[in-house]
């Protein structure tokens, strides 16, 4: 069996990881210096993309064919010149968010998800343009909102492996939005969140999902790490069920992962509060459910339990069967072979961690 491998997308740069051996080592680095804010590989092709936030010069994005041996750029998503993001606001791409591959019966095709909350398509070579049936959403000009950044964003994409024109969204703050027709016409899926802090909690749109995922083997069975609490839907999100903690920590945090196999199985990085993103008690865990999220476990062995200030982003918490990794935003980063009962420190030493991917 082939070693595993994981990107790592950090402040100042791309890491490779390798498991061999039973342990996880860094067996290279890209773009050092540079914040390396996503992470993505396009498991048809095993291509390589990142999205480069340069902070002066912007946004950009490169791909490698060869596992890292050369880069090539390619512009990154332009808004149309006449659209806006509020207004008198022109649109213009603040961040990339997002990466999704657009099913395998499109080769080549890509989608980007950005802030201010526009879907990008590539299809090929071609340049990416922007998904106006999203666009004109009649909700986005007034109901959607900046979660934690100034515009909404795009953070999430979900393409259902067995009909690549059904695809979801996740939009902070706007929720999830459906597709069945490739980007034409769009749906909102938010029935059964709760948003606390909006003057009406049920309203239809400014729902904030911090990261929105699916079991790939049962792709109806979804879930999301809301800002609100942890949510999950077992009929392709036309209906959301709150499965958090009703004591313990597993409630507010921005990561969550979905077992491939499993669809009673997730995982979640808790933090306190928005208010305070620190570990919960300052110290670490990670929790899983696997009955669906009617009870969860949460496991603390190797972890740090005293005067830890580590949250883990919403794109640093990955699972592969029993294989379990995430990075924090104070640079450390923790694997576990065993579902994510017991940890082993890969580093301590790290940038602030943005993303994880496995790559094959």
């Amino acid at each position: 069996m082939s070693n595993k491998k994981v990107l790592v997308g950090t402040r100042k740069g791309l890491l490779v990881l390798e498991k061999k051996s039973g342990d996880w080592k860094i067996i290279a680095d890209h773009f050092m210096g540079i914040p390396v804010n996503m992470v993505f590989e396009d498991s048809r092709s095993n291509t390589w993309w990142v999205a480069l936030d340069h902070g002066h010069w912007g946004n950009k994005m490169h791909y490698s064919n060869d596992q890292g041996g050369n880069w090539t750029e390619v512009d990154a998503p332009q808004y149309p010149e006449g659209e806006f993001m509020k207004e008198d606001v022109p649109a213009s791409l603040k961040y990339i968010w997002a990466f999704a591959h657009g099913g395998k019966d499109h080769p080549g095709s890509l989608f980007v998800g950005t802030e201010p909350g526009g879907l990008f398509h590539r299809n090929g070579d071609s340049t990416f343009t922007l998904n106006m049936g999203l666009w004109n959403q009649p909700t986005r000009m007034n109901n959607w909102f900046g979660g934690g950044r100034d515009y909404p964003g795009i953070h999430s994409i979900v393409v259902d492996p067995r009909d690549s024109d059904h695809i979801y969204i996740g939009i902070s703050c706007a929720g999830v939005f459906e597709t069945m027709d490739r980007g034409e016409t769009w749906a909102i899926r938010n029935k059964g969140l709760r948003a606390d802090f909006l003057p009406d909690p049920y309203a239809e749109v400014g729902h904030d999902p911090h990261l929105l995922v699916a079991c790939a083997a049962q792709p109806d069975v979804m879930w999301q790490q809301n800002h609100c609490g942890i949510f999950r839907s077992t009929d392709g999100a036309q209906n959301w069920t709150e499965v958090s903690e009703e004591e313990g920590p597993a409630k507010f945090g921005f990561a969550i992962a979905a077992d491939a196999d499993n669809p009673q199985r997730a995982w979640v990085a808790p933090a306190i509060s928005d208010e305070t993103r620190v570990a919960v008690e300052k110290a670490v865990c990670i929790s899983r459910t696997d009955d669906g999220g009617k009870t969860w476990q949460s496991f603390r062995k190797g972890l740090p339990q005293s005067y830890a200030y580590d949250i883990v982003y919403r794109h640093a918490l990955i699972a592969d069967g029993d294989d379990v990794l995430f990075g924090t935003t104070t640079g450390n980063l923790f694997a576990s072979g065993d579902g994510g009962e017991s940890w082993t420190t890969v580093s301590n030493f790290l940038p602030m961690v943005y993303g994880l991917t496995y790559i094959s």
